[in-house]
């Protein structure tokens, strides 16, 4: 029998999730120096993962990835399949008796809960549901936010939490030559709101935006920032974070935030507000959100370590629609181990382990590895880091020569799987360029599994 890593008996490699991190991966493993064949599974059509589907429509720059993953795409020891779920098409026993490897770089795909009486109540909302609802992620489409209320509220102040503000803060003007899907321009063309606040239960400088995020917030056409002078007070604690030049990001963010605060009282349509140490403690409402319940808080702790906590005081504050952004968590497969706590597959340096014992053959890079921290970028180093284990164990590994995805197809067939391969994926993004075109947008996206498929038996 060959060497295991020859070109007589390469390595098979299954990437389940077709984002960043599986992108990194795959490239990490084709600059190796075992000779690897990849084929990456993705449960919907499109590839990309947040890039495509998290991403806002108004940061085109931020897509540019993008680009690097399709070079990635067209190396001829890849393959794509798309449309199959790992865990309902195919199980994760499946894929490890067709492939030496199996990496998943499968993300965090539901947001955290608050943990309070009310959560459930109608026009209470995910922010992943919000966002891939204007993104045009076929399982929000279908999703219907009530924007006919004056203030909208969003709890978390991350990224993704300006991005929130930022959409619902936007003209139709601002948004309709982007590749926001149809159907949330619609909508959005229709709100009511005027008042959006963000609120954080710690202080303006333990905020997690970035100064280049929350700057925009202040170029909008009809949208002024709001930020109270008095909640920019900072405790000994907080001053000594930021004094400290480490925190460059808190330090850039606290400058924008008080460059907010002395503006002159504001005069447009709509008003963004960021709001510092409040939590909500409960939503209220007869059959729908109508008030939020806020604590007010004071931070304990020594510096880079303080927590918010209670000081008994409370306010209402009305409000018809709230989204919560504070923080994801990864959804379990069946077949592997998952860490219900921090919502992740355990694993020690990449490796899934289950209580001390790692499984071989299988890796984890990414959010779904480590939780949800960092930028696109920092998938990269985490996916090379995952990919050095990989390596490190491959001389313990059996050189059985495996079928890869040739041993599935019969059970996908079985299944009445249509499964999506890169070539069919690029009829479906050509199709939505030229959507796009003849409405000036980058694309028009199809919004729906049967749609992209639809494309393919049209052609």
């Amino acid at each position: 029998m060959s060497k295991l890593g020859t070109e007589q008996n390469p390595v098979r490699a299954a990437i389940v999730g077709s984002g960043p991190s599986g992108f990194y991966a795959t490239e990490a493993l084709f600059r190796s120096e075992p000779v690897v064949l990849v084929d990456m599974f993705e449960r919907l059509p499109s590839p990309f993962g947040l890039v495509r589907s998290g991403v806002a429509p108004d940061h085109p720059k931020l897509k540019q990835p993008i680009q690097v993953y399709q070079r990635i795409a067209d190396t001829p020891q890849f393959r794509f399949f798309g449309n199959v779920t790992v865990g309902r098409d195919i199980s994760v026993e499946q894929l490890l008796a067709c492939y030496h490897v199996v990496v998943f770089t499968c993300g965090a795909e539901t947001d955290r809960k608050l943990g309070i009486a009310g959560e459930d109540l109608a026009g209470s909302h995910t922010a992943t549901e919000f966002v891939g609802w204007y993104n045009g992620h076929p399982d929000y489409r279908d999703r219907v936010f009530d924007l006919s209320h004056e203030n909208a509220v969003v709890i978390g102040q991350g990224n993704v939490a300006v991005d929130v503000c930022r959409i619902l803060s936007k003209t139709v003007d601002e948004l309709k030559h982007t590749d926001i899907a149809q159907h949330a321009l619609e909508a959005l063309a229709e709100s009511k709101i005027r008042n959006v606040y963000m609120i954080g239960r710690r202080g303006p400088a333990q905020a997690k935006f970035t100064h280049t995020e929350l700057r925009e917030l202040g170029e909008l056409a009809d949208c002024d920032p709001v930020v109270d002078p008095n909640e920019l007070e900072l405790n000994p604690a907080s001053r000594a974070e930021l004094e400290d030049r480490s925190n460059r990001v808190q330090i850039k963010s606290y400058e924008v935030l008080k460059a907010f605060a002395s503006r002159p009282p504001p005069t447009r349509h709509r008003r963004c507000y960021i709001q510092f140490l409040k939590s909500p403690i409960e939503l209220k409402g007869e059959g729908r959100l109508q008030r939020l319940v806020l604590m007010r808080n004071r931070l304990e702790g020594e510096p880079s370590h303080q927590v918010a906590g209670e000081t008994g005081e409370t306010e209402e504050l009305a409000c018809g629609v709230l989204f919560r952004s504070i923080g994801y968590r990864g959804v379990p497969i069946a077949g592997v181990p998952f860490d219900e706590r921090r919502g992740v597959f355990p694993n020690k340096d990449g490796r899934i382990v289950e209580g001390e014992r790692i499984l071989p053959g299988l890796y984890a890079a990414g959010w779904i590895k480590r939780g949800p921290t960092g930028i696109i970028g920092t998938n990269r180093e985490d996916s090379v880091a995952t990919v050095n284990s990989l390596l490190a164990d491959l001389p313990s590994f059996e050189a059985t020569v495996k079928p890869g995805a040739d041993g599935l197809m019969a059970i996908l067939r079985e299944r009445g799987v249509r499964v999506v391969s890169y070539t069919d994926w690029q009829q479906i993004d050509a199709a939505e360029v030229k959507r796009g075109a003849a409405v000036d947008k980058p694309r028009e996206k199809f919004t729906s599994v049967q749609e992209m498929l639809a494309v393919l038996t049209a052609s």
